[in-house]
């Protein structure tokens, strides 16, 4: 539970040291940014119950995760380095008053109800709250249901594979749909709430799109639709092609840049966010908004104008399309495909 007096205000969000770095910023809690008070006394409250963790700043809720990947452990004050920021030497935190509670916890538990986001780490699942709030299992981490070829009524015969609760692409020459090629939900969205787990392999390359119409590309290559894109900056070479870094990892492939993004590397698992809502778009990663867009906008239709996909007319302008997973020819791995229709 940090205590971060940066202009940021993220005190009371949730920091994974040295594993998975943030699992719960305050990007989208205002109430819970101010709720810190610099110079004074402020109240921390955690609840640990279960795989549920909620956090409080002097009786704000902060943070609400579920997790398990450690289910036991020691509590720790932290002394945090400064590096060569000699502005920072001589600051101090203190603690007063550090009590616990291990026995019959439920019963102090707070019962006021919050209306905060809530972050669901485990694999494949959706809480009790996910479920209360209208969230589905796009992909339910054992079978193929609900999804098929983008440009077959089938779901792929090679090319893909699934095993211990992931959905993977087959490594092959990395050429773009030609090992089995994408997949598609077997109905359409229009305005939702798209959240995807993601990891690479080094230098892969691959996509998570939205606004698909299968029809648009009848011949090689992949199905036509906004891509939240999905590649190893360090090692694929697509990553310095573009424009100012438009084909980057959790940038609107060769349209817009991610910014702001902190990807966690080849081989750990990332969470992609995809929020449409009429014409307004996000992309968010690990916690991060990257990209913000308005389509249908006269710079809208500039920036495709100036991009691959120039011929296709009306362009990302679609009331409604498909979900795509993109088969690359890379290693990918994919879990927790879950949408939420608003």
């Amino acid at each position: 539970m940090e205590i971060d007096a940066a202009n940021r205000a993220w005190t009371g969000g949730i920091y994974d040291e040295s594993r998975r770095g943030w699992l719960y910023t305050l990007d989208e809690n205002e109430k819970g940014r101010k709720a810190f008070k610099q110079n004074e006394w402020n109240k921390m409250r955690v609840e640990a119950i279960g795989n549920s963790i909620k956090t409080w700043i002097n009786g704000i809720a902060c943070a609400d995760i579920i997790d398990d990947i450690t289910h036991e452990g020691f509590i720790a004050l932290q002394v945090h380095s400064i590096g060569n920021n000699k502005a920072d030497e001589g600051k101090k935190i203190c603690w007063k008053n550090v009590r616990i509670i291990t026995d019959d916890v439920q019963k102090f538990a707070t019962k006021t109800k919050s209306a905060i986001p809530q972050c669901n780490y485990i694999p494949n699942t959706l809480s009790d709250r996910e479920k209360k709030d209208g969230w589905k299992l796009l992909w339910d981490g054992k079978t193929t249901e609900g999804w098929r070829g983008a440009k077959s009524e089938k779901f792929p015969s090679d090319g893909w594979a699934i095993a211990d609760g992931v959905l993977k692409t087959v490594k092959s020459n990395g050429s773009e749909s030609r090992n089995g090629g994408d997949i598609i939900t077997t109905r359409k969205y229009k305005d939702f709430e798209l959240l995807v787990e993601f990891k690479v392999n080094e230098g892969a390359n691959s996509g998570i799109k939205y606004f698909v119409d299968p029809e648009l590309n009848k011949g090689e290559g992949s199905a036509i639709g906004c891509e939240f894109q999905i590649l190893d900056d360090e090692n694929h070479p697509d990553a310095k092609l573009g424009v100012k870094g438009n084909r980057t990892v959790g940038s609107l492939y060769d349209l817009i840049p991610a910014v702001n993004k902190r990807f966690s590397g080849v081989g750990e698992w990332n969470h992609a966010r995809v929020i449409v809502k009429g014409n307004h778009v996000e992309h968010w990663m690990n916690g991060f908004k990257v990209v913000e867009y308005e389509r249908g906008t006269q710079m809208w239709r500039a920036l495709v104008a100036y991009s691959k996909y120039k011929d296709w007319k009306n362009f990302g302008e679609a009331s409604e399309g498909y979900i795509l997973l993109q088969e690359h020819g890379d290693e990918v791995w994919f879990r927790s495909v879950k949408i939420r229709e608003l």
